[in-house]
């Protein structure tokens, strides 16, 4: 896999290169944990690369569900990015503020809505800071443009099709939270849920595949960290987390080896905890 993938993850070099071509669209979808701190949106207009838009996970989303930011009905998902200046024939390039924390939850929202020309910037906007590359504190003036939606449904599942899945036995469940919260040991960010994880579940915490600079580590080694949690990477996989952000890092991963037969928990714990009904593992 070459380090720049235009439909998966380019580097800031590949950005760099590119910032000026008319069918590149580039979005900073930084989102923060609640008690993270600091304000994306505010972050986003202090300085941002050249010509990228603020996408805003919580806005963007099914906001009638009592969940954070559940994926949006389709004709939602057209209306804002057609307005953002994002449509057909673009090749859009998702960051985040922090590394890599959030863009992949974007890159498989425009995923599941059939869009394939989608990549995350390797290492984001710190590595693009480190390296001394331009910034702006001025957003673009967006054109209206022309938006298909085809939602791929097999890339996102809910807590139905979770139990069903886990009773037949048909995927694996992995979770991308840190071992502590995995395990029970670590109070939620989110007040009211269980601790815990999803019975069976296998424990692949999302920042053990970055390396110190938030860039994804080679494939070689991404495989060996997700077959030494236990997966059977032949298999069928379901992606977890707290809230459905980091079990997207997850599947760009996956992706990035050549596994085809993953989707993700849009739940994710923050349904899967709130129901008492539902068991629970711990340790």
């Amino acid at each position: 896999m070459p380090e720049s993938d235009p439909q998966l993850l380019v580097s800031t070099e590949w950005l760099a290169d590119h910032l000026g071509a008319p069918d590149v669209r580039i979005l900073d979808g930084t989102y923060r944990l609640p008690g993270q701190g600091g304000d994306p949106k505010a972050d986003y207009e202090r300085a941002h690369v050249p010509g990228a838009r603020f996408f805003d996970i919580d806005e963007i989303a099914d906001t009638s569900s009592p969940l954070p930011h559940m994926l949006p009905p389709a004709e939602k998902f057209v209306s804002r990015v057609r307005a953002m200046g994002v449509g057909d024939g673009h090749r859009i390039v998702v960051y985040d503020q922090d590394g890599l924390f959030s863009a992949a939850r974007v890159w498989w929202m425009f995923r599941v809505f059939g869009v394939s020309d989608v990549a995350v910037l390797d290492g984001g906007l710190r590595k693009w800071l480190a390296e001394g590359r331009p910034v702006e504190d001025m957003p673009p003036a967006p054109r209206d443009r022309h938006f298909t939606a085809r939602k791929d449904s097999s890339l996102v599942r809910d807590v139905t099709q979770v139990a069903a899945a886990l009773k037949l036995g048909e995927a694996q469940i992995v979770d991308a939270r840190s071992p502590a919260r995995f395990r029970g040991e670590e109070p939620e960010p989110r007040p009211g849920l269980r601790s815990g994880h999803i019975p069976g579940a296998k424990n692949v915490h999302y920042a053990t595949l970055l390396g110190p600079d938030g860039t994804l580590k080679p494939v070689p080694e991404t495989r060996r960290i997700f077959e030494a949690a236990g997966v059977d990477l032949s298999q069928p996989i379901v992606t977890s987390c707290g809230s459905g952000v980091t079990a997207a890092i997850l599947a760009l991963a996956l992706e990035r080896l050549g596994h085809r037969k993953w989707s993700v928990y849009d739940g994710s714990w923050s349904e899967w905890g709130a129901y008492p009904d539902l068991a629970v593992e711990t340790g």
